[in-house]
């Protein structure tokens, strides 16, 4: 009786421990201040503080800290720092000015006002129209975690009637995340399906879109952290991770596109990579021996079959242990890397992180000697079961270990002559755990914590490091490099792919979500596996995939060898020709491609667009997903259904031609596009000028002597861009490329396309084969520069129709073609 009268007063009077864990709010604002030009302090009567940096015109950065705590090191792996990483500054700040009212300050920008209330430090932020983007409910608030001695941070916002959001990266979602919650905590996801949540990569950045305009809003919080979009209350969405700070950009567009642009400028672009990269890629769980690897490299030249890599699996080594050869499989891996050269291919290997325990293996004894492997809190070496048995795990937050992981690529990149490299496993997966205790500890650049904290950037650390490494041994040529795992802004380090898929129709529905969704998140290198990682697809499933994938940066088949062969033969005919088709289409398009990834990699614009992203002042748009564009010009939909000879695809407003007739449609409506096996549904854009090269085997394989510019009517103008830089090696940096901009002009009796060319590279090719769609009359007269032209043909194909052509220099100014007078006034009074 006494023991329970002890506890009593001990334990159940009291509440410390509920105290702990209840909710805070900042409270009113005591005194708040201009801390620099751009920066902005507001601190409560608690002590809680904000900080608001205004970043540009159009980005407004919140970092709030709560009572008690001080300023972390402002320190971010997403953003990265101007004197250590080559970045893309925002644009200045052209405007800013602060007041303060009776109850709010209001700090205004050239485009954006942010309010901040006297009362409880929530916040409103309107466009300089007025129209409210973004208003605070509770805000921010927080509650202490005992076990973990974190704040849980958390931001809870008012949801506007008609709302959409989107992005999110890899998340197998409808487009449109209304309604539902989500979890980033990368995980290694075998077999995923839609739904299935968290999948591998960690991008903690989402659009809104509300009564037309466009903000976004980027989490930078590495902690697990949660995202709820109105899914728990109608009316409220919210955000909040389990350690860290509340530390979030505001980022303005106000189209879709302008956000996602500035969010990629805001975490750096990729450069460019080598144009082989855009090419087709074979690979396989797994090509070996050498016998096998080097039957599938002839199986592909033999059938005609464009591919330009191919890659070894985790069996290329020798016990799984990285940077290591097998001594039977591989005995000579130089010749072979050489021999697969000389017939255009370039080799790519896996590189996993877990280093086997083995006293006899080199890259495990000096990762022992110099101590970087990560530790448990009490000191032990991390140890986790993976592919080799028992592994140590490298620590790629510290600046030591990652230049020591890239020098570990000088015998795969330099002395052998691999050209590329694949980072898998790296969430990080561990059999049976899942991934590392969250005890382990990482240097985390000068700033000790747990894998609470360093998990979700684990993958993006080790993609970093390897991209360092495969840089330093590719010069001058550039680096390849792709990861499963990655955090925000882990796209200037690696492309990446969707993980191990299923070959199902589902599956073929959620790769062109998932990579439009990764492409509006920053990641536009982004593809999946072809035909599915996991089961066998049928040829016709193959077919429609293939397809798909063609319009992906990242274009490679990819298969688990325990479900059977997935080569594009292995289906037979028709199918194999099926794929040869689509695979050529794709190194035709490689121009068109490469100017896209320009685009991307200069302006941070998306290489693929949803439809939401081509015209968001169309509300028939905010829940489709299934189109997108490819680029300015190109719009796709795949056919994801067994036994369809075509679907029913909504057209962005505007006029377009069916790719595979000149079928000329007006978009805004639904249209039915007939597509056998031999088509996707694809149109171009009128006015567009769409760039080709001659199919080739392999990028190199011939000197292009001859570009052709596909040229689609317009009553109106238009404008298109064609970049070069010859694709490999980085003269480009030194100004060594040329940016063409055309722009077609047209009318009912003329069209007239003209170029206007910047830059000084000398492209391999002299003559543009200009090809004219759409024509609404005859051609009577064409005239380049003042000078009268030869008219030609272009011929049909079997999937594509004959058009008139004109064949021009490159460095022509104006070419000016004239209809039929006669049919044209016809034309005019109808």
């Amino acid at each position: 009786m006494a023991n329970s009268a002890i506890q009593e007063n001990n334990y159940m009077l009291n509440d410390l421990a509920s105290q702990a864990r209840q909710e805070h709010l900042p409270g009113p604002v005591q005194r708040a201040e201009q801390t620099n030009d751009h920066l902005f302090t507001f601190v409560t009567e608690n002590g809680t503080q904000l900080l608001l940096h205004v970043l540009s015109d159009k980005i407004l950065r919140f970092r709030y800290l709560t009572p008690g705590s001080s300023a972390e090191p402002d320190f971010s792996y997403a953003v990265p720092d101007p004197a250590t990483e080559h970045i893309v500054l925002p644009a200045a700040v052209t405007f800013l000015e602060f007041k303060e009212k009776a109850d709010h300050y209001r700090l205004t920008t050239g485009r954006l006002i942010c309010i901040v209330w006297k009362d409880s430090l929530r916040t409103r932020v309107l466009d300089r129209s007025g129209n409210i983007l973004s208003a605070d409910e509770k805000g921010f608030h927080w509650h202490h975690n005992d076990e973990t001695g974190n704040d849980v941070v958390k931001m809870s916002q008012q949801v506007p009637s008609g709302v959409c959001y989107y992005g999110l990266g890899d998340k197998p979602a409808n487009m449109n995340l209304r309604g539902q919650r989500f979890l980033n905590w990368g995980s290694d996801t075998y077999g995923y399906m839609k739904g299935s949540d968290p999948l591998y990569k960690n991008i903690p950045f989402f659009h809104v879109l509300q009564q037309r305009i466009a903000h976004g809003i980027f989490f930078d919080n590495t902690f697990k952290a949660f995202f709820d979009f109105a899914a728990e209350r109608a009316d409220v969405t919210s955000f909040w991770a389990e350690g860290g700070e509340m530390n979030y950009y505001f980022i303005y567009g106000p189209t879709l596109l302008e956000v996602t642009e500035e969010y990629t400028r805001l975490t750096c672009p990729p450069d460019l990579p080598p144009l082989w990269t855009l090419g087709y890629h074979q690979c396989k769980w797994s090509y070996f021996p050498e016998g096998n690897v080097k039957a599938i490299a002839q199986g592909l030249r033999e059938r005609r079959i464009p591919c330009d890599a191919i890659y070894l699996d985790i069996d290329y080594m020798d016990g799984y242990r990285c940077f290591t050869w097998h001594p039977q499989h591989f005995p000579e891996p130089k010749r072979m890397v050489q021999e697969l050269a000389q017939d255009g291919f370039k080799t790519v290997v896996i590189i996993d992180p877990g280093i086997k325990i083995d006293p006899d293996y080199s890259v495990y004894q000096e990762g022992l000697k110099n101590d970087f492997f990560c530790r448990r809190a009490d000191g032990p070496l991390m140890r986790g079961s993976v592919w080799p048995g028992q592994c140590n795990f490298p620590d790629y937050t510290r600046p030591q270990v990652r230049e020591w992981w890239a020098g570990l690529f000088e015998g795969l990149i330099k002395e052998v002559g691999v050209r590329g490299v694949w980072n898998d496993m790296n969430e990080p997966a561990v059999f049976e755990k899942g991934t590392f205790p969250d005890d382990v500890r990482f240097d985390y650049d000068g700033q000790p914590c747990s894998h609470k904290k360093a998990h979700n950037i684990y993958g993006m650390q080790m993609a970093r490091a390897t991209n360092e490494g495969v840089k330093r041994f590719s010069y001058p040529d550039r680096p390849f490099t792709i990861t499963r795992s990655t955090y925000a802004g882990g796209q200037r380090y690696s492309s990446g792919w969707t993980g191990d898929n299923i070959a199902s129709w589902d599956h073929l529905w959620l790769a062109n979500i998932q990579c439009q969704r990764l492409s509006i998140s920053g990641f536009s290198f982004i593809g999946s596996d072809i035909g599915g990682f996991i089961d066998t697809p049928d040829g016709e499933l193959y077919s429609r995939w293939i397809a798909l994938g063609a319009f992906h940066p990242f274009f490679r088949t990819h298969s688990s060898g325990d479900h059977g062969d997935q080569e594009p033969w292995s289906f037979g005919e028709p199918f194999t020709s099926l794929a040869r088709h689509f695979i050529e289409l794709r190194y035709q398009l490689l121009p068109y491609m490469y100017t896209a990834f320009w685009q991307y990699s200069t302006k941070g614009t998306p290489m693929l667009r949803p439809l939401t992203f081509l015209d968001q002042n169309d509300p028939e748009t905010y829940l489709r997903m299934a189109e997108f564009a490819l680029g300015d010009n190109l719009l796709v939909c795949p056919i994801t259904q067994a036994g369809a000879d075509g679907r029913w695809m909504y057209l962005p407003r505007g006029d377009w031609y069916y790719y595979w007739t000149d079928e000329a449609r007006t978009g805004g409506a639904e249209v039915w596009a007939s597509a056998d096996l031999t088509r996707i549904p694809l149109f171009v854009r009128a006015g567009a000028v769409v760039t080709m090269q001659p199919v080739m085997q392999y990028v190199g394989e011939k000197v292009v002597e001859e570009l052709t510019l596909h040229v689609y009517y317009k009553n109106g103008t238009a404008d298109s861009v064609h970049y070069d830089d010859g694709g490999e090696g980085y003269n480009y940096q030194q100004g060594q490329q040329t940016t063409r901009r055309f722009t077609v002009a047209g009318d009912a009796t003329s069209l007239t396309i003209s170029q206007k060319i910047e830059g000084v590279y000398q492209p391999s090719y002299g003559t543009y084969r200009v090809v004219l769609h759409g024509l609404p009359t005859p051609l009577q007269t064409a005239h380049v520069d003042g000078q009268s032209a030869a008219l030609g043909a272009y011929p049909a194909t079997e999937t594509t129709v004959a058009a008139p052509a004109v064949v021009v220099g490159v460095g022509f100014g104006e070419l000016k073609i004239a209809l039929s007078a006669l049919e044209a006034e016809i034309l005019v009074k109808a």
